[in-house]
């Protein structure tokens, strides 16, 4: 199993969508013209493939968005410099093979040469209800929590993690 990481395409948006439906509430409920809207104002949105079957994806804005989050408005307000990890999903199935953080990773390649000023990478991670593994899976990667806010009804975790320097 290699995985492939590439551009979300226009016709991957129904598999990205039916995703993002099965992993709700740790990613947040999308119907398909928010998703459409949310894939335009991402700086950085990268499908991911196994065996050319689209199994996970990422979405990642750069400040300057008019993105409505709460989450993203307190990043832009505390850390502007930092690119912001919307959500990111893999299908149930693929889930426990290494396909995550070898997605975060691409991630940071990606921040290296498209977005060499981001002085961070952000998201936050729910922590009522909890989501313990993937609280667990963010501190493996270095990322720490910067603060705590509601976010429609859910506390979640702001966490925050250096971008990588250029090797």
């Amino acid at each position: 199993m290699s995985p492939v990481f590439r551009p979300i395409e226009p016709g991957d948006l129904d598999r990205v969508l039916a995703i993002n439906t099965a992993n709700v509430p740790e990613v947040g409920p999308l119907d398909a013209d928010r998703l459409r809207y949310l894939v335009g104002e991402s700086a950085i949105r990268i499908a991911v493939d196994v065996d050319d079957l689209l199994v996970g994806f990422c979405l990642v804005l750069a400040p300057g968005s008019d993105y409505d989050s709460v989450n993203y408005r307190w990043f832009m307000e505390h850390h502007p410099t930092s690119l912001y990890l919307d959500r990111v999903a893999i299908d149930e199935p693929m889930r426990g093979r290494g396909l995550g953080a070898q997605l975060y990773a691409e991630v940071a390649r990606v921040m290296q040469i498209d977005h060499p000023d981001a002085t961070a990478l952000t998201l936050e991670v729910n922590v009522d209800p909890p989501n313990e593994p993937s609280l667990r899976f963010h501190e493996r990667l270095g990322f720490n929590e910067v603060g705590r806010q509601m976010s429609k009804g859910i506390e979640v975790s702001l966490m925050y993690r250096p971008a990588p320097t250029p090797s």
